[in-house]
């Protein structure tokens, strides 16, 4: 697809969610269980936010996607993740793995690992560090804390070859976001750096992808076309924002008022280039 293709189908998807409202299922962080909860609700999805082990079959039984979060981790609830993971597989609802600080602790690489071993994840999203700590030596992480300090582009070749191996979708979010199925590149363009200045903005866009793909069967391209408009909602929100506080609340609006007009003039949403 080119541009303009990628743009009608980001608006096909999203009048596809607000019509069908699918269920989203979140195991999320604490930090970000409410913020997650309204973006998806901006979007036109409907969220529930459980980790008890008693009703992760249930749940995981009427829900359209999964969305796992490692990002305030435990034990505990990496079973939940499982146990939810093995029963939306069985359905074949896609799940989206958010390894927030994947390579900074033992436990959370661990973590996103034995997820990604165990469970039929469909979409991998992080930024560059948390990404390459799933396939790099850990002396070659660079990472602190959540905060990434490796560069997109350095890690294009080895998510390529990460998502062919492993039959996957892997997001790589910055200043421009790649996205890969191991064959297919895509980049998005779109985006604003007060995103950095709002916690749980990365973990929102992973919200954004888990409600596309729960109404598209293309993931890879209801994950580009999810971070395009994601990112263009930022884009709208920093124009009328005055700070991070308005910025959150303007996110909101953005992401709920969002028109077919704007999707088309302003998404950048385009096949990769140079990526071999």
């Amino acid at each position: 697809m080119d541009e303009k293709a990628f743009s009608k189908k980001t608006v096909e998807i999203l009048n596809k969610i607000r019509r069908q409202k699918p269920l989203i299922h979140h195991i999320t962080n604490f930090v970000v269980m409410n913020s997650t909860a309204n973006v998806t609700l901006a979007i036109g999805a409907s969220p529930i936010m459980a980790q008890a082990h008693e009703e992760m079959e249930t749940i995981s039984a009427f829900s359209n996607a999964l969305n796992l979060n490692i990002g305030t981790l435990n034990p505990y609830w990496v079973d939940s993740m499982l146990i939810a993971g093995k029963a939306a597989g069985q359905r074949g609802i896609p799940i989206i793995l958010d390894p927030v600080g994947s390579g900074a602790t033992p436990l959370r690489t661990s973590a996103a690992k034995k997820i990604l071993s165990e469970l039929p994840v469909t979409v991998v999203r992080g930024n560059a560090s948390e990404v390459m700590s799933l396939f790099a030596n850990e002396e070659e992480i660079k990472i602190r804390g959540v905060d990434s300090l490796e560069t997109v582009d350095a890690v294009r070749n080895g998510a390529k070859i990460r998502a062919k191996a492993l039959k996957k979708v892997i997001a790589i979010t910055g200043e421009v976001d790649f996205i890969t199925d191991g064959t297919n590149d895509i980049e998005v363009h779109n985006g604003h750096p007060m995103f950095g200045m709002v916690t749980g903005t990365g973990c929102a866009a992973t919200t954004a992808i888990a409600c596309f793909c729960a109404v598209e069967k293309d993931q890879l391209a209801a994950t580009a076309c999810a971070l395009g408009y994601y990112g263009l909602a930022g884009e709208e929100a920093a124009h009328v924002s005055n700070g991070p506080g308005s910025f959150q609340m303007a996110l909101y609006d953005a992401l709920y008022n969002m028109t077919e007009e704007t999707m088309m003039a302003k998404l950048k949403i385009k096949p990769a280039k140079n990526c071999s």
